[in-house]
């Protein structure tokens, strides 16, 4: 448990907004070398490493995403702000007064503040009421800039990336609080296997590729460069909580329907016998608003078996939350599957 959570925070520490991870997959490269590993990355950057099976036949791929919700400088205004451009499915209230990291293509980093451009409660009427939208909302630079040429004169330009402060906290009641927890939960979950499996020279019941995607946010992140062998993918990602789902943060959540459409049958009964019959917690859900690397694979044109499991994480794409009950779930669960035979 200490162990992914080690994990978890190190990866919500690094910037990596979709289209703007090497940073990231480097961290993971270093990481998987380290444990005697030979990981790749493809061309479109997804890390993958491949663990040989206790058995010759049909594979498995098993993937998680390390690309985050971000924004991108759009324009730069006569103030000296910024308008900037979302990257991936964030409301505009889920990040008003966000501190954020301003990625200049020189590699300057500058810091600023996502606000309204109506901030001000003592000056205008409308601060509590306006809408927060893309034109409303603007990123406050912070050095000392009073014009668009100020600010040029700083390095910033249009199409420099905006990462969001994770504010990755561990409370002593084993919650993890943090942006990007979709997907770096799952991701951390996943080193701290293989750290697991490469001490104590565990195989899996058959070979085993495991990708670190890259694009998910925006729809294609490891819909590719798949092994010609892999009859089974898993996507191991968020769990979605809210209203009419079972899903909490203390169990692993396992998708059966998302908006892409159903997951595989058998294969969502063969994960929920594996959490019967070794008293995992879960729950079985259909995300209404949702998609994975998974049933991207398929709308590639992939003929595989897809499943969808993760830790249930609250108020998603916000300042999200779970607990080390569903981490620890997570862990289990992945591990039993692992060890296990495909399902026919």
């Amino acid at each position: 448990m200490q162990r992914s959570i080690e994990y978890i925070t190190k990866l919500t520490s690094i910037p990596s907004p979709t289209g703007f991870t090497k940073d990231v997959m480097d961290y993971i490269m270093s990481e998987l070398k380290s444990m005697g590993l030979e990981p790749y990355k493809t061309p479109k950057g997804n890390v993958m490493v491949t663990l040989k099976g206790e058995k010759e036949g049909g594979e498995r791929l098993v993937t998680a995403h390390c690309d985050t919700l971000g924004a991108m400088v759009k324009k730069i205004l006569p103030s000296g702000r910024i308008m900037f451009d979302l990257i991936g499915g964030f409301t505009y209230n889920s990040i008003e007064n966000d501190n954020v990291i301003i990625h200049t293509r020189s590699g300057k980093k500058i810091t600023g503040t996502i606000l309204l451009n109506h901030s001000s409660v003592h000056v205008y009427r409308d601060a509590g009421t306006l809408e927060r939208n893309q034109n409303n909302m603007e990123v406050r630079v912070d050095e000392v800039t009073k014009s668009e040429e100020d600010t040029r004169k700083l390095g910033i330009e249009v199409g420099d990336f905006i990462s969001f402060d994770p504010k990755t906290i561990v409370t002593e009641s084993g919650f993890i609080k943090s942006r990007h927890l979709d997907d770096k939960a799952s991701a951390g979950i996943i080193l701290s296997i293989l750290k697991k499996y490469t001490e104590e020279k565990i195989a899996p019941k058959v070979t085993t590729h495991f990708a670190f995607s890259c694009y998910e946010e925006i729809g294609h992140g490891m819909n590719s460069n798949i092994p010609e062998n892999v009859v089974e993918y898993m996507a191991v990602d968020m769990g979605a909580i809210g209203e009419n789902l079972t899903t909490d943060e203390y169990v692993v959540s396992i998708c059966v329907k998302d908006s892409s459409g159903p997951y595989n049958y058998e294969l969502r009964h063969h994960l929920i016998d594996l959490c019967e019959e070794n008293k995992i917690p879960y729950a079985v859900d259909i995300y209404p608003y949702y998609g994975s690397d998974a049933s991207g694979a398929l709308t590639a044109g992939y003929d595989i078996k897809h499943g969808l499991f993760g830790a249930g994480i609250e108020s998603s794409h916000a300042y999200e939350r779970t607990h080390e009950k569903a981490v620890e779930a997570t862990f289990n669960l992945l591990d039993k599957y692992l060890r296990s035979d495909l399902v026919d």
